[in-house]
């Protein structure tokens, strides 16, 4: 083929090629109304800029702003949240007790000096750091009977703990690691929170490997007290939130959209175990006055007004026109400041400090989380006339009592050792206060309530006892009093099974059964 001939036909080649290009890009222009895309449209314009979804940034930029907002909160306050490992040395007859395998594998009910295997049971919770020098709040069924403790920072580092002090009262445990210059959190105000607020939740749920999961949400209600609330916590009126919050952010921080602690993660109302957005925390002001008490004293002083209480009916708040909150003095302990100081049984209690009560369990609350010694302000009403005064009150102090179980004779405490075997790691003598935290104050009823359980233990697993249950009866012999319980319980032989009488508060009604138990 000669040189003139092939110039033209590559020409006609080239100018081919560059007409199809023009017709394609006339034809793209041509049809780009179009609604049908083929795939080879789609495929040809997926990695090309822009889109058809961007919003320009001033239209959303409250939005932003309140984004950037949470991104601030958990950059500044998850370094001061930390991972709370717990192993508790657990025998072969503990983790079988309440278990079909339990006679299998110890046929002699664990008599003589045959070793007894053990294991680690492991727990999990979070906490959050409140000073430079390494201490740490938390809550106390996070670090309860735990015989080592295990810190894990954000940054992955690793510490042993100890424990400072606990307070079982108000489910709060000051913890301490040894490092210096770290970062801590900030202590908010609780009386500028605001129902409806921000805040976000920092912690471990359901696993290890979760660590500084954040969450927010809103705060729900203020100042939560009731009958069953008080179960979980005496002296706490909770902060609630629908942050989600679940196993493992026990003792995790809440924080407010300024980084400022407000409350500690502490309980959840769940019907499958999970979060529903109902979740608890202690609010600060508690958290800091039993954090400051355990680092300096290693224990928690409470003032005490001496005075049993009972909430106002409808009936009793319209005709005297005082508050449904306000709660009504059913009787006055003898020698109490609230005697000294002139308060007289059916006297209403409407105000603290010029706070009215908006739950009658806030005035436990609130007197509960004050010194020995500070006096406040009772505003009072005469349920007789009607008249109003004012009344200034020093509190005394509540006891302590470790310290009481500390000045109980040998042969109490022994028996005592015997029955947190059981796994009763707690019992205290029925008083009005209690049965009205149950919801039976309308009920004569006598005895021991479980305020302490191992549900590891025969007691929880195989008897079914609860925190809660009031213990009537033991060895079918009546029990009035702690005291008396340990008295006839001394007297059960070891290895001997005998019956419980136990009273259980069914929505306020209550319900009486037998169980039994095995001393071991």
């Amino acid at each position: 083929m000669s040189v003139k001939r092939t110039i033209p036909i590559a020409l006609f080649v080239i100018a081919s090629f560059l007409g199809g290009i023009f017709f394609m890009t006339a034809g793209s222009n041509l049809f780009s109304d179009e609604a049908i895309t083929t795939n080879t449209h789609a495929a040809s314009t997926a990695g090309q800029e822009g889109g058809t979804t961007a919003i320009d940034r001033e239209r959303v930029a409250p939005a932003l702003a309140l984004e950037e907002a949470f991104t601030l909160v958990a950059e500044s306050v998850t370094p001061t949240v930390v991972q709370v490992r717990s192993e508790k040395v657990v025998s072969q007859q503990q983790m079988l007790e309440g278990t079909p395998f339990e006679e299998f594998f110890n046929p002699f009910g664990g008599g003589g000096d045959s070793p007894q295997q053990e294991f680690r049971s492991d727990g999990l919770g979070s906490g959050v750091l409140i000073r430079a020098d390494g201490y740490i709040i938390t809550n106390n069924h996070v670090i309860n009977g735990a015989d080592e403790l295990k810190v894990r920072l954000s940054d992955g580092r690793f510490f042993d703990a100890t424990v400072i002090g606990a307070d079982p009262l108000s489910d709060l445990a000051v913890i301490k690691i040894e490092s210096a210059n770290m970062p801590h959190v900030s202590f908010g105000d609780v009386d500028r929170l605001r129902v409806g607020q921000w805040v976000m939740a920092i912690g471990s749920p359901l696993s290890e490997d979760l660590g500084n999961t954040v969450t927010a949400g809103i705060v729900s209600a203020l100042g939560r007290t009731s009958n069953e609330i008080s179960q979980l916590n005496v002296y706490a009126s909770f902060i609630q939130t629908d942050a989600a919050i679940n196993p493992g952010n026990s003792g995790g921080p809440l924080v407010d959209l300024q980084g400022r602690l407000i409350g500690i993660n502490s309980a959840i109302f769940s019907r499958s175990g999970g979060n529903q957005g109902i979740g608890f925390a202690i609010p600060v002001d508690v958290v800091q006055n039993v954090a400051d008490q355990l680092i300096e004293h290693g224990s928690v002083r409470r003032g005490m007004l001496g005075v049993n209480f009972d909430g106002v009916s409808e009936a009793l708040s319209n005709l005297l026109d005082v508050p449904r909150g306000a709660a009504q003095i059913t009787r006055v302990t003898d020698g109490s400041a609230a005697e000294k100081a002139g308060l007289k049984q059916n006297e209403i209690i409407v105000s603290v400090n010029g706070q009215d009560l908006l739950d009658a369990n806030q005035l436990r609350t609130t007197i509960g989380n004050k010194q020995p010694g500070e006096s406040v302000s009772l505003g009072v009403i005469n349920q007789e006339t009607g008249q109003k005064r004012t009344v200034d009150v020093t509190l005394g102090e509540r006891p302590d009592e470790e310290a009481v179980a500390n000045n109980r004779p040998d042969a109490e405490r022994e028996a005592e050792s015997g029955v947190e075997a059981l796994g009763l790691t707690n019992l205290r003598d029925v008083s009005d206060e209690i049965l009205q935290s149950l919801g039976l104050e309308q009920q004569e009823i006598t005895g021991v309530v479980i305020t302490g359980i191992n549900e590891s233990s025969q007691a929880f697993r195989s008897a079914e006892l609860r925190r809660g249950d009031i213990i009537t009866e033991v060895d079918r012999k009546p029990v009035d009093s702690r005291s008396e319980f340990l008295r006839i319980y001394r007297d059960i032989k070891a290895g001997e099974s005998f019956l419980v009488r136990v009273v259980r508060s069914q929505n306020g009604d209550p319900v009486s059964f037998l169980t039994a138990l095995t001393k071991p």
